[in-house]
């Protein structure tokens, strides 16, 4: 059996005191003060959160650790730094990991803060086929299971927008990745930041959503086992089913106080079992499964 923990939006918001006051003369000013008088509540405990839940993956032999993004709220280097020492428990827990940047860790640019802390984890199995950098990862695992990894986070300065956008290079690759040999009879679980629907179904709103999702989907569409991963969105919540080709999963805000997980897929005998993760009194536990991807 192959298990794949999938994690997002775990906003390390530590590291502040090391920022210099210029920086935050723009949106970063904005989003420092929501920080300091509503979220950093809920996310004072992530740190701790992390180590427990890399002392549940250590007992339960998770082989594959997935995140999708918004690893700091602010995008700076000693953010980032933080969300790394944050993570080294989990990092050196799990035996591979796939990791792709949200939107707070470009936050208003592509500066090279994410690469300086999380470069060591950014490769992919099929080179090739990439279009920017390492973009999109293809990781292979074993013989079951494949991770596509596509960058859609982007820097948003405007106060009010944290839309992103796949690049349209990257939406052109996937139709070479998905026929590539080396995917044949995977399951191929396609990993973004953003999320291709709301919990309702609905699509995103433009301001905060993946802008060009109708793209993906449509490049995703003639997938045949597979499953949308992503995060963005603080909510954890499972879709299936028409006008999605694939079964859509978002991981929610793994260490908001309160809502810590994530989703967990175990892979055997050719079809994949779905389970929620979720904590309790400090104590991480399974579901009952929740899909099945056949």
């Amino acid at each position: 059996m192959t298990r794949v923990l999938h994690i997002s939006d775990v906003h390390v918001e530590e590291g502040f005191s090391e920022v210099p006051w210029t920086r935050f003369l723009d949106k970063r000013g904005v989003g420092l003060a929501n920080l300091l008088l509503r979220r950093r509540r809920h996310y004072a405990d992530a740190p701790r959160v992390l180590a427990a839940m890399a002392e549940w993956a250590l007992g339960a032999k998770v082989d594959v650790l997935l995140l999708t993004g918004d690893l700091s709220a602010l995008g700076t280097r000693p953010e980032l730094r933080a969300a790394r020492r944050a993570l080294t428990p989990l990092l050196e827990t799990v035996p591979e990991v796939v990791i792709l940047p949200g939107n707070h860790d470009v936050y208003l640019a592509r500066d090279g803060a994410f690469e300086a802390s999380f470069g060591d984890l950014l490769r992919t199995d099929l080179p090739e086929l990439a279009v920017d950098g390492v973009w999109p990862q293809v990781r292979l695992f074993g013989e079951d299971l494949a991770v596509v990894a596509i960058e859609s986070a982007r820097p948003n300065p405007q106060i009010r927008r944290s839309s992103g956008r796949t690049p349209q290079r990257q939406l052109e690759a996937l139709a070479a990745i998905f026929a590539h040999p080396a995917l044949r009879g995977r399951l191929t679980l396609v990993a973004t930041h953003y999320a291709l629907r709301r919990p309702d179904g609905s699509p995103d709103s433009r301001h905060h959503g993946l802008e060009n999702a109708e793209e993906l989907l449509q490049a995703c569409a003639d997938l045949e086992r597979g499953a949308f991963l992503h995060g963005h969105i603080h909510r954890r919540f499972f879709l299936q089913g028409p006008p999605l080709p694939l079964p859509l999963f978002g991981a929610g805000s793994s260490t908001h106080r309160g809502h810590e997980g994530g989703w967990v897929f175990d892979l055997a005998d050719a079809r994949a079992e779905v389970r929620e993760l979720s904590c309790d009194a400090g104590a991480f536990s399974l579901s009952e499964v929740r899909a099945t991807i056949p």
